[in-house]
């Protein structure tokens, strides 16, 4: 196993020496579990009986043919155990925790996903947990607070900062700077100092490897996939990176503007190169290098800097990037909600509305396929509000007579 600190000029270990150590014993335990047989066996059979893979790859008939284009697959992410694509790079990580003597695991969550996953893993696995989020994610996450508690987990709101994932990410390094003797920090996205992007990667290739048995014997256009972070992108792109087909395609969060802070827009030309967080990538930051406020309807989007390998590929071409506002992204969801009986999360339905674009004047006899990375049971308070808000307030209203008397 080959741990590539940097892709391009970007990645890298920018880290204080507090946390070299851990650092350095992860990416040993890293290379080891990965040739070692019995390792890669209880993944795979974690994979196969707890999270539920291999994951369909749908052909979306009705969607196809209502667009009149190129046949729409969806990769049925939102399917896996606990709802979204975060669970596996969850299962790896915490057996490499088990792997290094480690009982006790933080991460950092910031549409509650990668949050849920890692309490679930915990409780699977008998290893103690505690979940940073920021408190604005709380609040518009709520759902997903009750289930990580539900499953043990501690949740600890973070109020400094923009109150988001990025605030979680610094507070859960805090943590395991004095920790990490018996503590693992779960890091859910491809970035962060090395060997973070290459292990979270590793485990969410097994998303790329199951379609590339899929689709095979396919005429295949282009492969689509959202990209916040990055970790569900990264996964189901990594068997095609070094093919020259199919077209790679990541969707980036357009907010509800061009406007600084109406957006996550990384790789139009927005992003800068700096170093947060231990790692070089592309940040949304100033000219002082602080970074910029964020905005998309889906919280797990809005995260102002995009993994390494990602912002690698982006600058070589290999991968382009496209993005998809709020009010299309609710369309995608909506869509295909209506016409394949699929309800998106918020995050994946960036890269349903790409598909959408594609579709249209796309070539019958080739295929997308889009990767539903999450399924959008976790969106109801904010998807509810947005397409129906006078049914939802109505109902919200006569829940608080409820319980207020």
């Amino acid at each position: 196993m080959i741990v590539e600190s940097f892709f391009g000029s970007f990645g890298g270990r920018y880290v204080p020496e507090v946390l070299r150590t851990p650092l350095d014993e992860l990416e040993t335990a890293f290379r080891e579990a990965m040739e070692d047989e019995t390792f890669k066996n209880e993944f795979a059979r974690l994979c196969k009986n707890y999270i539920g893979r291999p994951t369909p790859l749908l052909f979306a008939e009705n969607a196809t043919e209502k667009l009149g284009g190129s046949r729409i697959y969806i990769k049925l992410e939102g399917l896996a155990n606990t709802g979204a694509h975060k669970i596996n790079n969850a299962i790896g990580q915490a057996l490499l925790a088990k792997r290094l003597g480690k009982k006790r695991i933080i991460a950092e969550t910031g549409a509650g996903q990668h949050g849920i996953a890692t309490a679930a893993v915990c409780a699977k696995l008998g290893l103690e947990c505690r979940v940073y989020m920021g408190e604005v994610d709380i609040k518009r996450q709520h759902p997903n607070v009750f289930w990580m508690e539900l499953y043990g987990a501690e949740v600890v709101p973070v109020g400094s900062g923009s109150r988001t994932l990025k605030d979680a990410v610094n507070e859960a390094l805090r943590d395991w700077a004095g920790s990490f003797p018996d503590t693992h920090y779960l890091l859910g996205s491809a970035l962060g100092p090395s060997p973070y992007p290459d292990m979270v990667r590793e485990f969410q290739s097994v998303i790329g490897k199951e379609t590339e048995k899929q689709i095979a014997g396919m005429e295949v256009e282009a492969l689509v996939a959202c990209v916040g972070g990055g970790s569900n992108a990264i996964g189901f792109f990594y068997p095609f990176i070094d093919k020259p087909f199919p077209r790679l395609i990541g969707v980036e969060a357009g907010g509800r503007g061009s406007l600084i802070g109406d957006n996550a827009c990384r790789m139009d030309g927005t992003g800068k190169i700096g170093i947060v967080q231990g790692y070089k990538s592309l940040f949304l930051m100033d000219d002082d290098g602080q970074l910029q406020a964020t905005h998309s309807i889906s919280a797990g989007l809005d995260y102002p800097g995009i993994g390494p390998q990602l912002a690698g590929l982006g600058k070589k071409g290999r991968i382009e990037f496209k993005k998809a506002s709020d009010t299309e992204a609710l369309d995608a969801l909506r869509f295909f909600a209506r016409n394949e009986g699929i309800i998106f999360a918020l995050e994946s339905a960036h890269a349903g509305a790409e598909a959408i674009k594609m579709a249209h004047n796309g070539d019958p006899e080739k295929a997308l396929i889009v990767n539903m990375s999450g399924r959008g049971d976790k969106d109801i308070f904010i998807s509810a509000m947005a397409l129906a808000p006078r049914d939802w307030i109505l109902f919200l209203k006569e829940e608080m007579k409820i319980y207020e008397g």
